[in-house]
């Protein structure tokens, strides 16, 4: 007997028994062309549709991140193909990871009845997942979720703990997963990428250490302006236990491989370094380092030198010295900020994640009153939340840059909180600074390239998106998007569309950029459907809500961009 394990996705449509009784052969017709809409995108995500019964799909996938993504794909284009003189096709959606029984083309077993009771606990338009495949893509997922706690199923001898997917994540620092799929052979010179570390035996109470600690030294390399670093989203995005150099190169373009191993017993902490050559996989260096936790920070200051000597053939600057992040006052205070950006990692995936990261971020406030850097991550941890407090958000930032003017991440979000003040000029100079700061940092460039399209600069914002996806293969998609949005705010909107139709997984505000750029050219029933979308994806969506979050210095965009989406179709 063949067994395999496998992400499932049970998809069924409500009330199509009703509506099979009220319009017989316009329902059928409708059905074959949702089956139809339901295999093109499961397809697309490297899934298969393995059996249907009746108006129910049942589709396996190889990657539980990408079962997800499948659901709200196939929700959101449902709504854009529906008539509205018709009665709509509303699915919902049963999710499970399982060890399944292969027959043929078919699956069976316990795993595939648990996802269709899922499914049929599902409220209409909804996405339920099992906490088992929860656990899969609650590290690497673009969606949040909202916990439904546990379930009791019939012939289930157990409770299921489930989730339900409240709508898009938004834009994340800590993302690790890839929204581009692109892959380049070119290195680029004096170039380095920093893997994960790994965790001795797999420990996972020490694995937020690990990657914590990864985390830090790239952050040190990117201050080294003679050094391309490969930025963390392209660096997490490589999953292999045993990394081919070679292939790294070759995916992130760099030249250079580092690669790490952590364990910690007691307050002693060891890591083994390697850094390997790219053209044919070589070792060039390898180091041990076993010091007192207390020691770790100054050695990571350290490695970063030795490092970027070894890339660069040479040290910096002595003035780079100058711009050095100012370390904690204490290990308690570093070891509580290394958990709360664990927890941050998961970013909004729960609200209970990022309320246990705030937590953590406080205790390495208490510890150390003077650590900038929790300060600043505090505010991006809480920036998320429903009820974030946006004038405490700005003093904690504030508080941050008084105590270390050369933290580059302070430097972003105090950017951030000025564009949203409509405070462009001090916006513009935050992000230089941060820029200057850490000048390989691609999610910072991409993020500053915003703060230059509202403020009317959408040429620079252009150039910046050039050199962050350079920099980074593996960018967000909420940051490789920014260059759809420069181009509408330049009225190109064939290139606008263009740009925006590349990207690898839509949100809603690619969308509804490309249903404006498309009303502009008189496109209207391309542009209604692209709305329709959007709002199937999150139904309280309206115009004014939408255009009150692009911060644009000329007061006429906004409204343009609320006029154009109206006319599409989206409520005002």
């Amino acid at each position: 007997m063949k067994r395999r394990m496998a992400a499932l996705m049970v998809g069924d449509i409500v009330g199509y028994s009703g509506m099979m009784e009220r319009a017989e052969e316009q329902t059928a017709e409708r059905l074959a062309s949702c089956q139809s809409l339901i295999s093109e995108k499961v397809n697309l995500l490297d899934g298969r549709v393995f059996n249907t019964a009746g108006d129910a799909a049942f589709a396996e996938f190889p990657s539980a991140v990408n079962a997800v993504r499948g659901a709200f794909e196939i929700r959101s284009a449902l709504a854009g193909v529906q008539e509205p003189t018709r009665e709509p096709f509303r699915m919902r959606f049963g999710l499970h990871i399982a060890d399944v029984v292969v027959q043929g083309d078919d699956l069976v077993g316990d795993g595939v009845n648990l996802a269709a009771r899922i499914q049929a606990a599902a409220e209409p338009d909804s996405i339920y997942v099992s906490a088992a495949l929860f656990d899969h893509v609650r590290r690497n997922s673009a969606f949040i979720f909202d916990d439904m706690g546990e379930r009791a199923f019939k012939n289930i001898t157990e409770p299921v703990h489930l989730y339900r997917v409240r709508g898009e994540i938004g834009t994340h620092r800590l993302q690790s997963a890839p929204t581009q799929l692109l892959v380049t052979t070119e290195r680029r010179p004096s170039s380095v990428a920093v893997l994960p570390f790994r965790v001795s035996d797999d420990d996972e109470n020490q694995r937020y250490l690990a990657e914590g600690l990864t985390e830090e030294l790239i952050v040190e390399l990117g201050r080294f302006h003679r050094l391309s670093v490969s930025s963390r989203s392209a660096s997490f995005a490589v999953t292999d236990p045993q990394p081919d150099p070679v292939r790294v190169g070759d995916a992130l373009g760099v030249r250079y491989v580092l690669e790490g191993k952590v364990r910690k017993i007691s307050e002693r902490i060891s890591i083994s370094l390697t850094l390997s050559e790219t053209d044919r996989g070589s070792v060039v260096w390898t180091d041990k380092i076993q010091r007192s936790f207390e020691e770790i920070v100054p050695l990571i200051d350290k490695t970063a030198a030795k490092i970027a000597a070894t890339v660069c053939g040479r040290m910096e600057d002595a003035a780079l010295t100058l711009a050095r992040r100012k370390p904690p006052e204490n290990m308690t205070a570093f070891d509580c900020l290394l958990r709360g950006l664990d927890y941050l990692r998961l970013g909004g995936v729960t609200d209970d994640s990022a309320r246990q990261s705030v937590d953590w971020l406080t205790k390495a406030i208490e510890a150390d009153p003077h650590y900038a850097a929790a300060y600043a991550w505090r505010v991006c941890a809480a920036s998320g939340l429903s009820d974030f407090d946006f004038e405490q958000g700005r003093r904690d930032i504030g508080r941050a840059l008084e105590l270390d003017p050369c933290d580059a991440e302070a430097n972003r979000i105090m950017g951030a909180i000025e564009l949203m003040s409509g405070n462009f000029d001090e916006a513009a100079a935050h992000a230089r600074r941060a820029m200057d700061l850490n000048p390989t940092d691609a999610y910072i460039k991409a993020r500053c390239a915003a703060i230059y399209t509202f403020a009317g600069e959408a040429e620079r914002s252009l150039s910046l998106l050039d050199e962050a996806e350079m920099l980074d293969p593996f960018l967000p998609v909420w940051c490789v998007e920014e260059r759809g949005v420069a181009l509408y705010a330049q009225a190109r909107y064939a290139d606008c569309i263009e740009s925006l139709s590349r990207l690898t997984f839509q949100t809603i505000r690619s969308r509804l950029y490309r249903a404006a750029a498309l009303t502009a050219l008189n496109r209207a029933d391309e542009a209604a459907r692209i709305v329709r979308q959007a709002v199937g994806a999150e139904p309280a969506l309206t115009a004014s809500v939408f255009t009150s979050r692009e911060y644009y210095r000329d007061p006429e965009k906004p409204k343009m961009l609320g006029r154009l989406l109206v006319e599409a179709g989206l409520p005002l």
